[in-house]
């Protein structure tokens, strides 16, 4: 199995540390306000990952937070926490707001077929160990103190910034010319950044801690790394997140644990890339802030929105347009469609025995997916090989169990679909629908033409598409 390392920049063969369980953490939200469709594809993309190594036959561990403290609306480490910011925009408590939010991100999660991982932590519920990993860096002399909190002396590190592939001096510059706009007073450098945070004077914040520093709360990147070392262990597998967070978030998560441990922090980073909408940045400002609950309201499939984001790479920048999404729901439900006709007509004429020939082709399909899922989640052609899967000569119940299998990391609940097939379309325009694409199959047109009359003559329409074939009243 290989996968494409930030860290490297290139595409690796992926064996885990310890070969009994892959430690896998995902960066996950910050409980403000509503997830939406660009946040649901890094959460597919991470989803999928899981998928894929436990379809190889990992067994895995992994870790999702939920930071409901301590992300600030400047990433130079000023400006409102965006908790407190959500509280005062919705007149709630910012532990309502945290709630509210992660109630909806979960709603977001089961809609999409996302499984959650089995170890979710609330920042809130870490503070203790974030503490003592302050600590260890105080104690490593890391740390400095400024009028508004303890900061990370970024300088200590002569490999700080690795991740980004940039020299230190290239990402300062990077840095200067806009990704943090701001500067805290006291702060030594541009890249150093706050391990914990004081509450200001005069100030009155509802999430609050006592310290060895005074009272405040933690720097958001001291969250993540807290939180995956208490679970994980020192050195993990696999971190995942968007690519935005590379710069800044997942270079200091870096920083931090390395010197606190001397230990590499992680093996495989893994980072989902930007989604636009209709060739544009999403924002509420703009009005294409999607949200997948929105989309299920106007009648839409939220599992086409998961097809659309596996025909493209995780890692490149993905357009989002209504036109390819009802293009996706389109040949999503057409699968779904032909697997519960495939479901029906295996139900009725039982398992046939595979002979020598199409016990080759289901294993040639069934190794071109796992070849495909294998070479960096390379879905476009998984996608394909399910389709070509579909169009061949295999019986309906051979095709159905390995359509099942590929679901298993394709995630798109096909098993479902014998529960909505059309009972408006008779048993019997149903066989000759599959004995039709018998025929085609066999490459007896001639045959396969005389049954489709017989079908539209009923009242029915045969549609055939890249993607198979459907048949709907007229």
């Amino acid at each position: 199995m290989k996968l494409y390392n930030t860290l490297s920049g290139k595409n690796e063969e992926f064996r885990p540390l310890n070969p009994a369980v892959v430690t896998y953490y995902s960066c996950g939200p910050t409980v403000y306000d509503y997830a939406h469709i660009g946040h649901a594809r890094t959460y597919i993309f991470a989803d999928i990952l899981e998928r894929v190594l436990r379809f190889n036959g990992f067994k895995v561990k992994r870790v999702m937070n939920i930071t409901d403290v301590g992300h600030l609306t400047s990433d130079a480490d000023s400006g409102e926490d965006k908790m407190e910011k959500g509280a005062k925009r919705e007149k709630k408590s910012v532990w309502q707001i945290a709630e509210f939010y992660t109630n909806d991100f979960y709603e977001m999660l089961k809609l999409l077929n996302i499984r959650r991982p089995e170890n979710i932590t609330k920042a809130t519920e870490y503070i203790p160990q974030m503490i003592s990993l302050i600590k260890e860096l105080e104690k490593k002399g890391f740390t400095y103190k400024t009028g508004d909190g303890l900061y990370f002396d970024t300088s200590r590190l002569t490999d700080y910034g690795k991740l980004t592939g940039k020299s230190f001096k290239d990402l300062v510059s990077s840095l200067k010319a806009g990704i943090r706009v701001e500067q805290v007073e006291g702060k030594k450098n541009i890249t150093d950044f706050a391990l914990w945070k004081f509450t200001p004077f005069r100030v009155i914040r509802q999430m609050e801690w006592e310290s060895p520093w005074g009272k405040g709360f933690p720097g958001w990147h001291i969250e993540c790394s807290a939180m995956a070392m208490a679970i994980l262990g020192e050195t993990i597998d696999i971190h995942t997140g968007g690519v935005d967070h590379i710069p800044i978030h997942h270079t200091n998560e870096i920083a931090q644990s390395e010197a606190a441990t001397g230990k590499p922090f992680v093996r495989f980073w893994l980072h989902a890339g930007h989604l636009t909408v209709e060739g544009e940045k999403m924002s509420k400002s703009l009005g294409n802030f999607i949200r997948v609950a929105e989309l299920a309201a106007k009648g839409y499939q939220p599992l086409a929105l998961r097809y659309l984001f596996l025909t493209a790479s995780y890692r490149r920048e993905m357009n989002f347009t209504l036109a390819a999404f009802e293009g996706a729901q389109a040949a999503y439900l057409n699968l779904r469609e032909i697997m519960a006709i495939l479901k029906d007509s295996s139900r009725k004429a039982g398992r046939e025995n595979l002979s020598v020939g199409k016990a080759v082709k289901a294993g040639n399909f069934r190794q071109a997916f796992t070849e495909a899922v294998s070479d960096d989640l390379n879905l476009a052609k998984a996608l394909a090989v399910t389709w070509e899967t579909v169009k061949s000569n295999l019986s309906p119940g051979d095709k159905y169990e390995l359509l099942l299998s590929f679901d298993e990391v394709l995630g798109l609940d096909l098993k479902s679909a014998e529960n909505d097939l059309q009972k408006a379309i008779p048993d019997n325009i149903r066989e000759l629908v599959m004995k039709r694409q018998k025929l085609r199959a066999e490459k007896k047109f001639a045959e396969a033409d005389e049954v489709r009359e017989k079908i539209e003559k009923s009242g029915f329409e045969v549609i055939d598409t890249e993607k198979g074939t459907s048949v709907k009243k007229k």
